[in-house]
């Protein structure tokens, strides 16, 4: 064993659970260092209470293992992220804000993955083909504030993206510059909303 934590062998038709306690523990990794570069397979091995070879078994390297985390990651994200649109009830702009309050809230939980997923180098390296869904999902959420006629009629994909793009930079800065003196993230929401997707205020709330 490499130090740290042993563990019993996982019993014939476990291996999936282990795979999914390496995920786990490279995404907790992850979250902390803020920097895929800066994680080690041995390092999560050890965090996982087992030998590095058994990583091996799972993944052949660690970028290998960065994109399954960050895969996971991704798709409770989504999944999260749709139980906060229910909880808005039906108004389409009610849960296209309640939307992007809980992806504020979740970069303030997960500064390191959100630093991973959209700031990293494997981002370079790598086509992190399951990011698309987010996308996707974006450009059907402002979609829907037009087809409900709360939102002027226009391009939803390039307004979602303009969208997008407010939303990263605004949480961007407080990750990166944290003394840096900001409103509110959700009043910048709001202002969002109402400047490039064109909603009126009484909707919002």
């Amino acid at each position: 064993m490499d130090g740290g934590t042993t563990r019993n062998r996982n019993r014939r038709g476990q291996g999936e659970l282990l795979r999914r306690e390496i995920i786990d523990a490279a995404l907790r990794m992850l979250n902390e260092l803020g920097d895929d570069e800066a994680l080690s397979l041995r390092a999560v091995a050890r965090e996982v209470g087992i030998a590095a070879t058994s990583v091996y078994i799972h993944f052949a390297d660690r970028d290998e293992l960065v994109f399954a985390a960050l895969e996971q990651s991704t798709v409770d994200l989504l999944r999260d992220l749709e139980q906060a649109e229910d909880g808005a009830g039906d108004d389409a702009v009610r849960r296209l804000r309640a939307r992007l309050l809980f992806l504020g809230g979740w970069t303030r939980e997960y500064a390191g993955l959100y630093k991973v997923l959209h700031e990293s180098t494997l981002n370079r390296r790598m086509h992190l083909v399951f990011k698309e869904e987010l996308s996707v999902r974006a450009i059907a959420a402002v979609q829907a504030c037009m087809d409900a006629g709360l939102a002027p009629a226009d391009d939803a994909a390039a307004v979602a993206l303009d969208l997008r793009s407010a939303v990263h930079g605004a949480v961007s800065i407080r990750i990166n510059e944290p003394e840096a003196s900001l409103p509110p993230l959700d009043e910048q929401v709001d202002r969002f909303l109402r400047k490039l997707v064109g909603v009126s205020i009484e909707h919002m709330f």
